[in-house]
């Protein structure tokens, strides 16, 4: 199935009234930068990869967008589109929840896995989408990537992942907690067959998910300023009763304190990993 077939960009023409009330204006062609308060045309925003202008705030992406920015135009193919999540703990309003993120980002879970080309190279990717339940991770998540690693292994090629998630899904209690084991394991074979894993972690990236797979790559990378930790600020301040750095938990504090190996900006991210891929690929282009 290709990307096309899996988004349907379904835009509401909705409109609002000016002050004078004289004119309608179409809703959402201003956008206003949540760092900066600086105010852009929300077309000139997106044509700029959702990155501020003004002061480089990365915006959050959907993983079509993802997509579409990162691998080469026509060429990602999706997998496990038909993995469906069920309640097995029966928790309240837990299904209707899901079925609604469905309807609205046009995926079956909080995560895109499939196969395409990096510069030529082929690759399997997995992107997280926080859209969807906040990019939470439950049994659907954790099912997906793990094929999605086993799938690479298969083929011989990179995995490549850019996580952006909440944590583990409460909802689905210790069957979310596994996947954090499920998925490090299948990432030990991956590595054991002497493949490339480049984890990217995106704002934000908490709880399970950074402590387990976004955590393990061969090579890890991050966007500008992106929220990376396991547990809460002020947990960890209650808990070890000192003041926290204010920029603790970015990507820039991690990259100072060796758990990252880059941080880099949006615009360079292709370009960056595609050459990653072909300086580790058993046939590079």
């Amino acid at each position: 199935m290709s990307i096309r077939d899996i988004f349907k960009k379904n835009k509401p023409n909705r409109k609002t009234m000016t002050s004078k009330g004289q004119h309608d204006v179409p809703e959402g062609i201003v956008t206003k930068c949540p760092e900066c308060n600086h105010v852009m045309l929300t077309k000139d925003l997106q044509k700029n990869q959702k990155v501020c202008p003004n002061c480089q705030y990365h915006h959050k992406l959907t993983s079509q967008e993802r997509i579409e920015d990162f691998l080469d135009e026509g060429t990602f193919e999706s997998f496990d589109d038909h993995l469906q999540t069920v309640n097995p703990l029966n928790f309240p309003g837990y299904v209707e929840k899901v079925k609604s993120d469905m309807k609205k980002t046009g995926l079956n879970e909080a995560v895109l896995t499939g196969t395409g080309m990096l510069e030529g190279n082929k690759v399997v990717v997995a992107v997280m989408d926080s859209f969807f339940r906040m990019g939470s991770m439950g049994s659907v998540v954790g099912e997906k990537i793990t094929r999605a690693i086993e799938k690479a292994t298969e083929l011989g090629v990179p995995f490549i992942i850019f996580t952006a998630s909440g944590g583990a899904r409460m909802q689905e209690g210790v069957i979310s907690l596994m996947q954090m084991a499920k998925t490090s394991v299948a990432l030990e074979r991956h590595g054991a067959k002497g493949n490339l894993f480049i984890s990217i972690m995106t704002h934000p990236t908490t709880g399970g998910v950074s402590a387990s797979f976004a955590s393990l790559g061969d090579i890890n990378l991050a966007e500008p300023q992106a929220l990376i930790g396991f547990a809460g600020r002020r947990v960890i301040e209650q808990t070890v009763r000192e003041k926290l750095p204010n920029d603790f938990q970015t990507a820039e504090f991690l990259l100072a304190h060796g758990q990252l190996d880059a941080v880099v900006p949006r615009s360079d991210m292709r370009k960056t990993v595609g050459t990653l891929v072909k300086l580790h690929v058993k046939e590079a282009v």
